[in-house]
């Protein structure tokens, strides 16, 4: 048994009861956190105010950040096309066009290009895959 003669023997061993686990709402969470972002240094002292540790705080602000992530990235996408009426020029047409309009494609990066006249789909596709960085889809 214990071979320390010299220890203490516990007589009596007393439970405690901590109550039972707290369960916060969404909107609860919610208003912690955006507390805790109001100033430099509030994640302990908010912390503390609510009786949590500091360490489940840090992590309902990351899960609030990941779900603004989400949300952002779930507004990305296609801007409509506008197809505008071509404007008659006063100069003449760039040399190559044999006609058939212009598109124009500017990317996220800013760079943008302008095809005037007929071009071939093995033409347009080299020409976007090198704007793209060699990335085709």
């Amino acid at each position: 048994m214990d071979s320390d003669k010299g220890s203490a023997q516990i007589e009596r061993l007393e439970v405690v009861k901590t109550g039972r686990r707290r369960r916060w709402s969404e909107d609860e969470k919610l208003k912690i956190v955006l507390e805790s972002l109001q100033a430099p240094r509030q994640v302990s002292a908010t912390a503390r105010r609510y009786g949590l540790s500091r360490s489940q705080l840090l992590q309902w602000r990351r899960s609030f950040r990941a779900q603004q992530k989400g949300a952002a990235e779930q507004q990305i996408g296609f801007v409509p096309a506008v197809v505008a009426p071509e404007v008659e020029a006063a100069a003449p047409a760039p040399a190559g066009s044999a006609g058939g309009g212009s598109i124009e494609i500017e990317f996220a990066s800013g760079a943008r290009v302008r095809i005037t006249g007929a071009v071939d789909q093995a033409t347009l596709t080299a020409a976007i895959a090198a704007l793209v960085g060699g990335r085709q889809r």
